[in-house]
């Protein structure tokens, strides 16, 4: 079996809080890292949802997403540096849209950088699409919302 036989699919808990967050900072930098607080805040909104994937018992990746009334939205998917290029983005995808269907919605919105390339080709492999440029989100750069239906 491949490298993914070895991946545990979960929930975030509060345990996981302080690794989650030490690898959105290596993923992401302090400019756009979330930080402890807000993973902490997923976990106490029941509209919101934070899925990790370990390996070994370490956590590689995580991504979260906020329910909305009418669409969910991705706030934020890390893959660890060293773990890419293996499928676990897009196994995490796969789940993450599972999850967003078994709520009921059937709309999923996103904000990527346009300089994030590997992320936006994932995305668009997923059926996402860009629909607006977003003028400064990221201070430093604009960012693409991209959207699809499920």
């Amino acid at each position: 079996m491949g490298e993914t036989s070895r991946l545990d699919f979960r929930r975030m808990t509060l345990d996981d809080v302080d690794a989650v967050t030490a690898l959105d900072l290596k993923c992401f930098g302090k400019r756009d890292a979330w930080s402890r607080a807000d993973f902490l805040s997923v976990l106490a909104d029941t509209n919101a949802e934070c899925i990790v994937v370990e390996r070994d018992g370490k956590i590689i990746a995580c991504a979260s997403v906020l329910f909305n009334s009418d669409a969910a939205e991705i706030e934020t998917f890390a893959v660890s540096p060293d773990c890419r290029r293996q499928g676990i983005g897009a196994t995490l995808l796969i789940k993450l849209l599972l999850t967003v269907q078994n709520r009921g919605l059937t709309f999923v919105i996103l904000e990527v950088r346009p300089s994030n390339a590997a992320a936006i080709k994932l995305y668009e492999n997923f059926g996402f699409r860009i629909v607006e440029r977003e003028e400064n989100f990221y201070l430093d750069e604009d960012a693409w919302i991209m959207a699809r239906e499920l």
